[in-house]
């Protein structure tokens, strides 16, 4: 049963236990199959989907006919809802899109950023029996929309070398221009250093197991990555006028994803916190997944009993959810208080799964409390920023003097060099 305390009878390290453990098995596996897959290629990726998915594959690419049948095989209902979903991303995103800018205020000096999108980009989706559908558009529609021209999507085929139709579906929607049949570190490999059919990307995108984050973190440097990404994470905010079983609902929608996931409630009001308490056991016994999500509530399950809303926010900023919802009459009056929050859901109408699957806002956000520093993934993910400027030799003669003297002041007296050179006689 999930537990209530009192605020200060708890630390915040208590609260959550994010402590991040290598696991070593883990990381010497994944260095073997990085170094299999950069030395034997696509041999290397047919005897891993034969070692780890159980299948055997003739051709590691999804041909346009597999695609063009799932797009038939699929539940019409259900693909007019990735349709839908997929706008309201597009309607979001276009947003965040950036453009180049110049400044030429001061004669003889121009000055300005170029938008670059990133040439090739690679996109995990977990697979197998598995289907997110969800993660192909929160992943590709940003690096559609950033120009990208070509988006690679890998993911683990069932053992009938099948992918799900609604996997291929998503990706049909959302603009992905190739899809290969493989999954966990081998694929990341295949994606980071190329194989004679996969070709080699700048950035890989997209969550997966614990093979997929550490050939991601392996890889890091080589190619960019999204991040890495720990277990999903909810914080309520909620006072007595909030319903107790929307709460207990939006806490298990968390839990039901892991063992490790962190669902806490913070509140100012007794009376509710026993409401939710009372709820999530008789709500989490109607799951499909109750044993994954009662083991989540018993363990990183928490209920924080606040003097206030604005100790509440406190408390939010301090852990840096993954997801914040604040279901009070007014969220938007403590809207502005909010400093650290991957995903922040206003009200009692707008629980986190709405942001999950349709709203438009990406679900790909920050865990583990890296919410202080960093934000959901977006459009500038897939862009590099450059900057450039251009003098006139006039506009050079200006500023030479002090340019020459900061030089030999750090003791680089080629820069300084640089620059009086080209006011030298010869």
């Amino acid at each position: 049963m999930i537990q209530i305390y009192e605020r200060d009878k708890i630390s915040l390290e208590d609260v959550l236990d994010r402590e991040r453990k290598q696991n070593e098995d883990v990381s010497e596996l994944v260095d073997e199959i990085i170094y299999q897959v950069r030395k034997k290629k696509d041999a290397a990726l047919f005897e891993y989907e034969k070692r780890f998915d159980k299948v055997e594959l003739k051709d590691l690419a999804v041909t346009e006919q597999e695609i063009q049948t799932a797009l038939n095989n699929i539940d019409p209902i259900f693909l007019n809802t990735l349709k839908m979903a997929s706008e309201n991303i597009k309607h979001f995103h276009r947003r965040q899109i950036r453009t180049d800018f110049i400044i030429n205020d001061k004669e003889g000096v121009i000055m300005g950023q170029k938008i670059t999108p990133i040439a090739k980009a690679g996109i995990y989706v977990p697979g197998g029996t598995a289907s997110y559908p969800s993660s192909v558009l929160m992943n590709a529609i940003p690096a559609k929309l950033a120009g990208v021209k070509e988006i690679i999507m890998v993911t683990p085929p069932d053992k009938e070398g099948r992918i799900a139709d609604s996997i291929l579906a998503a990706a049909s929607i959302a603009g992905v221009t190739k899809i290969f049949k493989i999954g966990g570190a081998q694929a990341i490999a295949a994606l980071a250093y190329g194989t004679e059919s996969i070709p080699k990307v700048d950035k890989i995108v997209g969550p997966g197991n614990i093979f997929v984050a550490t050939a991601k973190s392996k890889v890091f440097g080589l190619v960019d990555i999204d991040m890495i990404a720990g277990p999903s994470e909810i914080l309520v905010i909620a006072d007595k006028t909030c319903n107790p079983s929307f709460v207990a609902a939006d806490l298990l929608s968390q839990a039901e994803h892991d063992r490790l996931a962190s669902a806490i409630l913070v509140t100012n009001s007794m009376d509710l916190a026993k409401k939710v308490q009372d709820e999530i056991e008789r709500q989490v016994s109607l799951l499909p997944r109750e044993e994954i999500a009662r083991a989540s509530i018993d363990s990183k399950g928490k209920i924080l009993l606040t003097a206030s809303l604005e100790e509440a926010i406190e408390i939010a900023n301090d852990i840096a959810p993954e997801h914040l919802e604040i279901c009070v009459d007014d969220p938007f009056s403590l809207l502005s208080k909010v400093k650290n929050a991957g995903s922040i859901f206003l009200g009692k109408y707008a629980p986190e799964a709405l942001g999950d699957y349709f709203a438009g806002p990406n679900h790909v956000l920050p865990t583990s409390g890296t919410a202080r520093f960093s934000s959901p993934l977006s459009v500038d993910d897939f862009i590099k920023k450059s900057s450039y400027l251009y003098y006139t030799k006039e506009a050079l003669e200006n500023v030479k003097d002090q340019i020459s003297d900061f030089a030999n002041r750090e003791g680089l007296s080629a820069h300084a060099k640089s620059i009086t050179v080209r006011f030298e006689e010869v």
